[in-house]
């Protein structure tokens, strides 16, 4: 690391950095809690969801007054798992608090199984233009080990009644299942690709630590698959995707042109959004917090008039620029040099010269001149070269 870095320049007024307007609401209520699943998520207490509703609607009115929305997500858990009602009562607040702006995008997340007619109308009506369904798998057994209470048909009939007046959908799916074969995967691919969505995001099945899956694979029920075959499968991904005309913007995440979620590519350039709801993740005006996950603290707090954080931290310039790097290194173009400079005040090549060197030689990084990137062989090592970026915490500079 070079050793002449600056202090930050002026940032312009209200960046996107500082100033959100991506709006993600937190709905934890499933039908059941996935082996796999390491989110705030709850099951088996549907009573508390209008409670819920109260509690979120009083915490959403703490920004004051409505606030303009460019990108709006409601995700879970599974929204859809409200009542007809309550799904209304859920839309309401959002759009009583946000303003949406003419290019909006409003994606709500959905399980197979749990929307209606009446559901997908309700959420047209509302604005909502963008469906993202938790598919996962086109093959029973593997649904069956991931705990997913629905089945191939429950996709494809899902997909056609979202269909009717919801145009922009997203497919969700995992990857190195336990007794899942590269063959299997392929045909899940295709699988999904029959369906025509405009957007597929793929990811490898982790082990979170506490989650039933993880403690299966402490007493060894559980066998991960091969490295190698992981590497392959994700691999396939990349290939079949591509070759179908989707852009692989993300790592995880495919598009058909023009159709990348607009909301997580907030995340991923590292810009504001505000986060509402139990566990729920904000970043404003340089702030970063993150809600309990705990949701009896989480109704108890809001209800009694305090903010429901369960940690809240300013972070360095220094900080924010390594971790600006670090996510933004996951996207298909890259870390650019001229707007990294112009939204940390630093300069990428003073600050990440010789990790940039290092990593374009070992051939994980490619570096074009106007911005640095992933290469394909980068891809499959993606964490390692993030973690990088994030070096100066260590270093305590």
């Amino acid at each position: 690391m070079s050793n002449d870095v600056k202090e930050p320049r002026q940032a312009p007024a209200s960046p996107p950095w500082l100033v959100p307007t991506a709006v993600y609401v937190h709905v934890p209520f499933c039908a059941h809690r996935c082996c796999y699943c390491d989110f705030a998520t709850v099951a088996g207490q549907d009573d508390l969801r209008d409670r819920y509703l109260d509690a979120l609607e009083r915490e959403i009115a703490g920004i004051g007054s409505p606030q303009p929305a460019r990108t709006l997500f409601i995700g879970g858990g599974t929204p859809t798992h409200l009542t007809h009602l309550q799904l209304e009562r859920l839309l309401e607040i959002v759009r009583r608090w946000f303003v949406l702006r003419p290019d909006y995008e409003w994606t709500v997340e959905a399980n197979p199984g749990t929307l209606d007619a009446a559901k997908v109308n309700l959420l047209a009506d509302f604005g909502v233009n963008r469906v993202s369904l938790g598919a996962q798998s086109f093959h029973s057994p593997l649904l069956r080990f991931l705990e997913r209470n629905h089945g191939p048909k429950e996709i494809h009939d899902a997909v056609r009644l979202v269909r009717r007046r919801i145009e922009n959908i997203s497919l969700d799916l995992i990857f190195a299942i336990p007794g899942q074969e590269l063959s299997t995967w392929k045909r899940d691919l295709h699988d999904a690709l029959a369906l025509g969505p405009k957007h597929l995001s793929t990811y490898g099945l982790t082990y979170e630590k506490g989650t039933p899956l993880w403690k299966n694979l402490q007493r060894g029920k559980v066998r991960p698959v091969a490295e190698e075959l992981e590497q392959a499968m994700y691999e396939a991904a990349m290939d079949t995707l591509t070759e179908a005309g989707f852009e692989h913007y993300e790592i995880s995440n495919f598009a058909q042109p023009g159709h990348a979620c607009r909301h997580n590519l907030v995340y991923w350039a590292n810009h504001a959004y505000w986060g509402f709801g139990l566990g729920a993740a904000a970043y404003v005006n340089g702030v970063r917090s993150v809600n309990t996950r705990d949701l009896a603290a989480y109704l108890r707090l809001v209800e009694s008039g305090q903010p429901p954080r369960q940690s809240e931290e300013r972070l360095s310039d220094l900080e924010r620029a390594g971790e600006t790097a670090m996510l933004q290194i996951r996207r298909g173009i890259g870390i650019v040099r001229e707007s990294f400079a112009e939204q940390t005040g630093y300069d990428l090549d003073a600050l990440f010269g010789e990790t940039v060197c290092r990593h374009v030689e070992s051939g994980l990084l490619e570096d074009p001149g106007p911005s640095i990137r992933l290469t394909r062989k980068g891809k499959l090592l993606a964490d390692l070269v993030a973690a990088d970026f994030v070096y100066l915490h260590r270093l305590g500079h």
